[in-house]
Order: structure tokens, then C-alpha cells, then sequence
């Protein structure tokens, strides 16, 4: 959730942030009626909560008549407090409605608009002239590393078996992940993915694309994650940090799951949009004013693991309504993909400031020893989708995949030829 001083205090810089994303900038209005009218059944039932109190120390002092008749007026007044406390109630429950219903503040600078209206901030690495050139798919079949045909047999649609070699690429790709994480601070975790539904609504993942989710329900009631983000961001849920030391840094490493609802026929070929993948993901948790810096180190993160695959791409500012509500700001990293002649994203990394953070009450302590409201980001570090930018940039006309040399140690082989 949003600040809500920011809201009572600034309600215009809400109102630009709601038509940056293409969202209602009305919510803002709704939200304003409904915490006036919970602060207002807040003083009503604290008054009668207050004048019930005082008739009950004059109720003590009394004798005979009076004392029948301020029992009368007590009983009155009971009926009143438990209809004023009923109010409150719903106030509250209303007022919280729409507090989640405002996405985040949009990050000053961040471009508006839609999917398309993205800034290209740098291009890195020239594509190769590739004669020909095969898709991930038919590269991966002919080396025997992927099996879509007996994934879809087993599972359905969207499906597959990574297979020999394409298993060890996998393997290898995720743990120079984890390696390099690590190396760079972070705290490498192996987190549960499954979680209970106020870990999954805190993080902002039951909104707009909650029909992205894979839910459990019956006796269940429990979310499939489609990122380590979400259980990485519980791992402190309700908690005080320590941050006298500077940021929290961790990096997941889980299988993830979505459902790519809305997405029939786009990229159904191949491994770029499936239902189950892989990925190491990194998760910090800083003070908000840390979390701009934090946000550009996490994106020198990625372009040092790109470099480590040695792929030619893109990074891009993302426009405010695609980046998800829970993201002030939000870059992608793009890589080329040869046979279809674009960019198709690999990373992105999002700084959440404090939204994430204030709905699953996760604080710090300041200089005074105040608990204030921390603040989230997160970026992927490496995910099964980087096979499809691997294969076909380093495709050989023989047929096989010459690997950079640096993932090339963690494959135990610098060529993926047939065997």
C-alpha cells in the first residue's frame, strides 16, 4: 500500500500517478471518502466509548431512583457503543478496500503510458549475422535437450523436459546465479513455493494479474508462486529489521509457476512463455532512501550476468502501466533473439519502495529507535527463458552451440554438439 499521509497530504501526485499507469485516477477520491468516514466513526465510538465509561462511575455513586434510571440510560448507551463499534468496523473495512485498490506511486521520471511506451536507455553487444538461422526450439531438439512433444504428453500445453545436456545448461546457468550473488553479499536461499494468501495478496500478486496464480484451494487455500519474490518478501512478514548494517540482500533460487493467462497463441513455441521454469531471483530489503542506489545495483547485477552469457542486448525503462502495481519503477533487460528479429526480455528489476513492505508490516529502526516502514526491490538474476537467448546467439553452422567461456566452467564443456 501507499503511504496514506501522501495520500491526505498530496492527493494530486496520486491522482498523476493513477493516470501514468491508465488506472482510475477516481480511486484516489473513493479513498479520501473512505478514510474521512472511518476517522469519523473512529471519534463517534471513542465518544460513546468515553460517555459509557463516565455513566458507569456515576452508576457507582448512586442510590435508588437515580441509580435505576442511569442504569436504564446505561443499557441505552450499550446498544449505542455496539452499534458505533459495528461502524467502525465496516468504516475500516472499507477504508482498507480502497487503500489496496491504488497501485504504487510511479518513480518521478518514468515514462507513462502502456507496454509499448517504453524508453531505451542503452543498447550493449552487436548481433551476429547468422545465416539461417535455427529457433531454440529446433536447436534443442536436434542436441537433445529439450523435449516439448513428451512434456505436453505428461503435463499439457506449455510443458517440457529439459534433457541431458540441456539440464546440465540449466544447472549451470543458476548456479554461476548463485555464485555471483553470493559474491556480491547476498544470502542464497531455497524458498517454499507454496504460500498462504496474505503472503501472495502483501506482495501486490492478487490484483490485476491475480488470474496469472495458480491456487490450491479446498483444503489448501495456498498460491503457487510465479517468483521467489513473493516468499522472499514474507521471509520477514510482521517483523522489525535490523539495517544499521545496511541492506538485506538474498537470492532465491525455486521453480516457479504461472498460468500465462490471456497469452494463447503468443510465443507458444519453444521454452520463452510456459507454465513451469526456473529461476534465481535477487531480493532486498534497505531503507527507502537506499532503495534508488540499491535499484541501480541490482541492474549492474543482471548486465554482469548477461555479460557472462554474452548475448547482445537492451535495457529499458519501463512505462507506468506495465509495470505491475507494486513497482514504482522498473527496467528490463532485453536480449536479441535472432529468429525473430527483436529484443525479448530476460531481467527485470523493480523498486517497490515501501508498498510491499507496509502491507506485510515489515519495519526498521531509525537513528532514534522508531520503527518506520522498509522498503522491497527485487530483480531476476537468471531463469530458464536465458536458454532461448543462449542457444541461438552461439549457434554454429554445424549445428552445435559454442558456449561463452564463462558459463562454459559451470557446463564442464565449452560446444553442445550431438551426441
Amino acid at each position: 500500500m501507499i503511504d496514506l499521509k501522501t495520500v491526505r497530504d498530496n492527493p494530486d501526485l496520486v491522482r498523476t500517478s493513477q493516470r501514468s499507469r491508465g488506472e482510475d485516477p477516481g480511486l484516489v477520491d473513493a479513498l479520501l471518502a473512505a478514510d474521512a468516514e472511518r476517522r469519523a466513526a473512529i471519534v463517534e465510538a471513542d465518544a460513546l466509548r468515553s460517555e459509557q465509561k463516565s455513566l458507569g462511575k456515576q452508576v457507582g455513586k448512586a442510590q435508588g431512583e437515580e441509580k435505576q434510571a442511569l442504569l436504564a440510560k446505561g443499557k441505552e448507551l450499550a446498544e449505542q457503543v455496539k452499534a458505533a463499534v459495528a461502524r467502525q468496523s465496516e468504516a475500516d473495512a472499507a477504508a482498507a478496500k480502497a487503500h489496496r485498490a491504488i497501485s504504487n506511486i510511479v518513480a518521478e521520471g518514468a515514462p507513462a503510458g502502456g507496454e509499448d511506451d517504453y524508453v531505451v536507455l542503452e543498447h550493449v553487444g552487436e548481433p551476429r549475422d547468422i545465416e539461417n538461422p535455427k529457433d531454440h526450439l529446433e536447436i534443442g531438439e536436434s542436441l537433445g535437450l529439450l523435449d516439448m512433444e513428451r512434456g505436453a504428453k505428461v503435463s499439457g500445453s506449455r510443458f517440457y523436459f529439459l534433457t541431458g545436456q540441456g539440464a546440465h545448461l540449466q544447472l549451470a546457468l543458476l548456479n554461476m546465479a548463485a555464485q555471483k550473488a553470493t559474491a556480491n553479499g547476498f544470502t542464497l536461499m531455497i524458498p517454499p513455493v507454496l504460500v498462504r494468501p496474505e503472503v501472495m495478496e502483501g506482495t501486490g500478486f492478487l490484483g490485476a494479474h491475480a488470474d496469472e496464480v495458480y491456487h490450491l484451494d479446498k483444503d489448501d487455500d495456498l498460491y503457487l508462486v510465479g517468483t521467489s519474490e513473493v516468499p522472499l518478501a514474507g521471509y520477514h512478514m510482521d517483523e522489525i529489521l535490523d539495517l544499521s548494517d545496511g541492506p538485506k540482500r538474498y537470492a532465491g533460487w525455486s521453480t516457479c509457476f504461472r498460468r500465462e493467462a490471456g497469452s494463447y497463441g503468443k510465443d507458444t513455441r519453444g521454452i520463452i512463455r510456459v507454465h513451469q521454469f526456473d529461476k534465481v531471483e535477487g531480493f532486498v530489503y534497505c531503507r527507502p532512501e537506499d532503495a534508488e542506489a540499491e535499484h541501480q545495483r541490482l541492474l549492474g547485477w543482471e548486465k554482469d550476468m548477461l555479460a557472462a552469457i554474452d548475448v547482445p542486448y537492451r535495457v529499458i525503462d519501463v512505462a507506468g502501466g506495465d509495470l505491475g502495481s507494486s513497482a514504482s519503477r522498473k527496467y528490463d533487460c532485453e536480449a536479441w533473439v535472432p529468429t525473430q528479429g527483436t529484443y525479448r526480455e530476460l531481467t527485470s528489476t523493480s523498486n517497490c519502495t515501501t508498498f510491499q513492505a507496509r502491507r506485510l508490516s515489515i519495519r526498521y529502526r531509525d537513528e532514534n529507535g522508531k520503527p518506520q516502514t522498509a522498503a522491497t526491490l527485487n530483480g531476476t538474476l537468471a531463469t530458464t527463458r536465458w536458454l532461448v537467448a543462449i542457444l541461438e546467439n552461439h549457434q554454429q553452422p554445424d549445428g552445435s552451440v559454442r558456449l561463452p567461456a564463462e558459463l562454459a566452467k559451470f557446463v564442464g564443456t565449452d560446444v553442445l554438439a550431438p551426441r
